[in-house]
């Protein structure tokens, strides 16, 4: 019987695979994380809730209300006299454009109004109304 020497010396392999499926996991991964993520164009309202709220993915224009009756396009602070103004530029920028208005749970009435006659008027006739479903998701 043969015997082989016991120092034999083997090169080191550097094995691929496992680190490709360890790439590809981190990038599935990151590209689940980033779905989540949504860019909140307004400011942060307690909105009233709704049992069928549901979330829109069409392209709007967020017009917000704050409890004290301050108006908010995007997060721009706009003064009344100013809004009516401002979603004229905003309808000859995009004859199309699509306003969620929201407004704080505890704003006034005359204010929501106010906004949704100006709106009316300019000609803007896609308007949701953004209220927070009951498990608290935004919509």
């Amino acid at each position: 019987m043969k015997l082989e020497p016991m120092n034999v010396e083997k090169k080191p392999k550097i094995m691929i695979i496992p680190m490709i499926d360890i790439i590809f996991f981190l990038l599935v991964f990151f590209m689940m994380s980033m779905l989540s993520m949504v860019v909140q164009k307004s400011i942060n309202l307690n909105l009233p809730q709704t049992a069928s709220a549901k979330v829109n993915v069409e392209q709007t224009l967020p017009v917000s209300i704050t409890s004290d009756g301050t108006i908010y396009v995007e997060k721009e602070k706009i003064a009344k006299d100013d809004f009516r103004k401002r979603m004229e530029i905003e309808k000859n920028r995009n004859p199309n454009v699509a306003i969620v208005l929201r407004a704080d749970a505890k704003s006034e009435h005359g204010d929501f109004v106010f906004v949704l006659d100006q709106l009316k008027s300019v000609g803007i006739s896609k308007i949701g109304i953004a209220t927070e479903s009951k498990t608290g998701s935004n919509s």
